[in-house]
């Protein structure tokens, strides 16, 4: 198997936090709609990163959940599409647990938000994008005012 263009082998290639995430959204996808247990959902070779923020996400499902539903205004959990929870969940993990996620930097929470609107774009319908953004960008909102419970305002992460 060959990285992309370039001849070499694709156990050499460097795997983009873009395509790190997604399989992140594809593993929990995949976990929750088959009900299948998430270490059976993940590609074959699955980097770390992939696994640790998919774990994340499952670890804190249900306050990621409660968060999701607070703020998707007329809409039950269930009524949103499985693929877009799952892409919200891991938006929410990036934002709200930034220290959790493996890797150098952790990426700063507008960051976040546009890599779950951009999968969005290209994997689901189109009014996703705008739902994804309006909830991930109504918690941020709360998270820097310092109103989400057990969330420590922004500015207080940096002291």
């Amino acid at each position: 198997m060959w990285c992309g263009s370039t001849r070499a082998p694709a156990h050499t290639c460097r795997v983009l936090r873009t395509d790190q995430r997604r399989a992140a959204v594809w593993a929990l996808y995949q976990s929750d709609l088959l009900g299948r247990p998430l270490e059976e959902t993940y590609p074959p070779q699955a980097h770390g990163f992939t696994r640790a923020l998919a774990q994340l996400v499952r670890d804190h499902q249900p306050e990621l959940d409660e968060l999701i539903s607070t703020h998707a205004s007329g809409w039950s959990l269930e009524r949103i599409a499985p693929l877009e929870r799952s892409i919200l969940r891991v938006g929410l993990a990036e934002m709200l647990y930034p220290d959790r996620v493996p890797g150098e930097e952790p990426i700063p929470p507008e960051g976040a938000i546009d890599e779950a609107v951009e999968t969005a774009k290209q994997f689901c319908g189109a009014d996703a994008p705008a739902f994804v953004n309006g909830i991930l960008g109504a918690v941020l909102r709360e998270r820097e005012a310092g109103t989400i419970p057990g969330s420590a305002p922004m500015d207080a992460r940096s002291s």
